[in-house]
């Protein structure tokens, strides 16, 4: 990083909490628009490739994305 930024930065702490989270998502959008340039931890890709090697030895271990997320939702609705 070329400049050192205060942290948090000025008038920060002067936003209400809305205000405050939506500064927040507005540098996450903006960093999230050049994906190309967010660097991928070594330990992500062994991770992925793990996942993916054993998907390909026994692919019907996994479950279909609808009924993962069907799953999901229900256990939200049930809280």
């Amino acid at each position: 990083m070329a400049n050192v930024i205060p942290n948090p930065p000025p008038g920060f702490d002067d936003l209400t909490i809305s205000e405050q989270i939506d500064y927040v998502q507005a540098l996450w959008d903006r960093i999230a628009a050049s994906p190309e340039q967010i660097p991928v931890p070594e330990w992500h890709q062994q991770i992925i490739q793990e996942r993916l090697e054993a998907y390909r030895a026994n692919p019907s271990a996994g479950r279909v994305w609808s009924n993962v997320r069907a799953n999901i939702e229900d256990k939200l609705r049930n809280r």
